[in-house]
């Protein structure tokens, strides 16, 4: 019910109170308070409804007015889950369905100057219908089982919002030595070659070509990253052995699947040889690790579920229950899957995601047909099934993961007395964390928040909490954030360097343990109350220990935390450059140079040493809708324990002969 407070009295009459009370008993966390209007003996302004007010939007006014139920999130690709990524993807995904039917082993991906060209040899989308397949919602193939058994896309959507979308979209088909080309700006039709001979006699397939719309209030100023699209590629090669995705020149295929997944992206040595099982409609891959918490990659029909579902919450239940059943002991679960670095892919016929970007899997079953098994029983069966004959094959593996549980069962145990002691301490705080300025928004809000009613953005994927150092950086975000999605969490000084540590030390630390408190963490990811975590401290050589200090922490004890791009570093400007008519936020000493050139002569320079030097007003605009962000990532490459031993270890003159090495003198120029 939507009440308006203008309506009311100005006095505090009866009616006014009961509205007074419900707002405080819904701010307060109580249970609610139901109003009736009998109740309030109030009669509301009549609002006139006629048929003036019913309004039809066609198909591409709704995705344009609309764009966040069918993308997610629009962004300008500087981050991997922006809305631009998803147009790439959705086309792809249906050349992958071709080849998942039989129909074409490579697709042709080439990304420049913001432009994107996919061409498939799959069979081709049948010219008559090409106009319709890529302009009108719910008009597809996939509908037909027969034609797509098992694909990702389902609801006849995809293409469509990648048409609606771009500021120019192209559509190719070629079959049987004829094609047809279609040309549409904006989601508008604006050239049909109709169907016409191949001159060419190209190979059969489709090719889409489009350029997202740069216009105001959909992708402005947006720009691709190849590193986004190359690991997007690499994870359909991983599920589809077989296929060929050529990227801007760089080949991507596998032959292994799930198991090179595994082997190309895990940042910590595994304890015994992957475990790699393949049946029909479902492969798995799993190992132990020395790191902590357990870690996963789900699929469904090719589909990179990030956020899981239900196929992955199984998985995680299989692997501990069979695991725990084949040695026969009175094993913790957790124990079990501590150090678990795992992935699992199944193919299900009609799949529902809880979202139109397809991160989450919600589908209860493997087929909506009636007497069907669910997804649980259908990955339990399995995992049950064939873990278990290989655990009993190979007794050289099943010592080694023996020895790992063991020691994380040693490790649970050491802590358990630190743990209450911590958790009893945080009670006695009626349980408020000190360090932590919260905001009202969090990831794992039960239900979607809005901006506003007429906004598609769910503001949960905006919630985040800056980490920062001294009361005076502080002080300042907390000023100048948003209340809504932006928390504050403030650091005394430098933390404690954690590298080799256990995790006692994240109990015993009172600041390592609120942190984890207001991260919500303690139990996995599941649970994250922030969609990004962003570390905010001076760009000076304290500032940098200190980032350091909270990476080696987060890489330490919550690596997935990093692995699955939470993590973040905020930029803030080094230099203020102003004249009488304008002022330049510089965050380089080249974007330092060109205002000084562009607002001369004599323009004021103001250099910030620090984030606490910056007023709330000014910084009102860095942590704002410009903010400026580099995620954390980590490549094969980056080997955790090796980086972490070198720069937080003890081998304290090689690291020295190391900066000795590579130390850089800038010499300030004399007149």
């Amino acid at each position: 019910m939507l009440l308006s407070i203008a309506a009311y009295p100005k006095q505090d009459t009866p009616q006014l109170l009961y509205i007074r009370t419900f707002f405080h008993t819904f701010a307060c966390g109580f249970s609610f308070l139901y109003l009736t209007m009998a109740e309030l003996q109030l009669t509301p302004e009549t609002v006139e409804y006629t048929k003036d007010n019913v309004r039809h939007l066609d198909d591409v006014e709704h995705i344009r007015l609309r764009p966040g139920m069918y993308i997610g999130k629009l962004g300008d690709g500087s981050h991997s889950d922006d809305g631009i990524y998803v147009l790439i993807k959705e086309t792809v995904d249906n050349s992958i369905d071709e080849f998942r039917m039989n129909a074409g082993k490579v697709i042709d991906v080439h990304v420049e100057n913001g432009k994107v060209a996919v061409r498939d040899y799959g069979r081709g989308i049948p010219l008559e219908v090409l106009v319709d397949v890529v302009s009108l919602l719910n008009t597809g193939a996939k509908y037909d089982s027969k034609a797509f058994k098992k694909s990702v896309g389902l609801n006849g959507v995809g293409l469509k919002a990648v048409n609606a979308l771009s500021w120019k979209f192209v559509a190719q088909a070629f079959r049987d030595g004829k094609t047809r080309r279609v040309e549409f700006k904006q989601g508008k039709l604006v050239q049909d070659s109709g169907i016409i001979d191949d001159s060419n006699h190209a190979p059969r397939g489709t090719l889409i070509e489009f350029e997202p719309d740069a216009s105001r209030g959909i992708f402005e100023n947006y720009t691709f990253r190849e590193e986004y699209i190359e690991t997007m590629m690499r994870n359909y090669a991983y599920l589809n052995t077989g296929l060929t995705l050529n990227f801007n020149g760089r080949r991507f295929c596998s032959k292994r699947g799930l198991f090179d997944l595994l082997t190309e992206t895990m940042t910590v040595e595994p304890l015994y040889p992957i475990i790699h099982l393949k049946g029909e409609d479902i492969e798995i891959a799993l190992t132990h690790t020395n790191q902590n918490n357990d870690e996963y990659y789900s699929f469904v029909n090719g589909q990179h579920t990030i956020q899981g579902g239900t196929h992955q919450a199984a998985f995680r239940e299989a692997i501990g229950r069979t695991i725990k059943e084949f040695f026969g002991k009175n094993m913790d679960l957790t124990d079990v899957r501590n150090g678990v670095v795992g992935a699992i892919a199944i193919n299900i016929e009609e799949p529902v995601f809880e979202s139109q970007t397809k991160t989450k899997l919600g589908s209860r079953d493997i087929s909506p047909k009636e007497g069907s098994i669910s997804v649980n029983k259908f990955v339990n069966d399995f995992v049950k099934k064939e873990l278990d004959n290989f655990l009993h094959k190979h007794p050289e593996i099943t010592e080694v993961m023996l020895q790992k549980i063991q020691d994380s069962e040693k490790e649970r145990k050491a802590i358990l007395s630190v743990t209450k002691v911590a958790r009893e301490r945080a009670k006695k705080n009626n349980l408020n964390n000190p360090k932590l300025r919260d905001c009202r928004i969090h990831l794992n809000d039960t239900r979607p928040a809005r901006a506003s009613k007429d906004s598609d953005e769910d503001l949960r994927d905006f919630s985040s909490i800056f980490i920062t150092e001294g009361l005076s950086a502080s002080g300042s975000i907390t000023k100048s954030r948003d209340v809504n999605t932006q928390a504050v969490f403030s650091l005394r000084g430098k933390p404690k360097n954690s590298y080799g540590l256990t995790k006692e030390i994240v109990y015993e630390n009172e600041e390592f343990f609120c942190l984890q408190s207001a991260l919500n963490i303690e139990d996995g990811l599941d649970n994250l109350r922030y969609n990004k975590v962003i570390i905010a401290t001076d760009a000076d050589v304290d500032g940098m220990h200190i980032r350091l200090l909270l990476l080696t922490f987060f890489l330490q004890f919550f690596p997935d935390l990093v692995k699955k791009g939470h993590v973040y570093i905020l930029q803030t400007p080094l230099f203020r450059v102003k004249n009488k008519k304008e002022i330049r936020y510089c965050y380089s000493d080249e974007e330092r140079l060109q205002a000084i050139e562009d607002l001369k002569p004599n323009p004021e320079i103001t250099r910030f040493k620090g984030l606490g030097e910056i007023s709330p007003d000014e910084f009102k605009g860095f942590i704002g809708k410009n903010i400026r962000l580099d995620q954390v990532t980590l490549r094969k490459e980056d080997t955790v324990s090796d980086l972490m031993e070198f720069y937080m270890g003890k081998n304290t003159m090689e690291r020295q002969n190391f900066i000795i090495e590579n130390l850089v003198v800038e010499e300030d120029a004399v007149d």
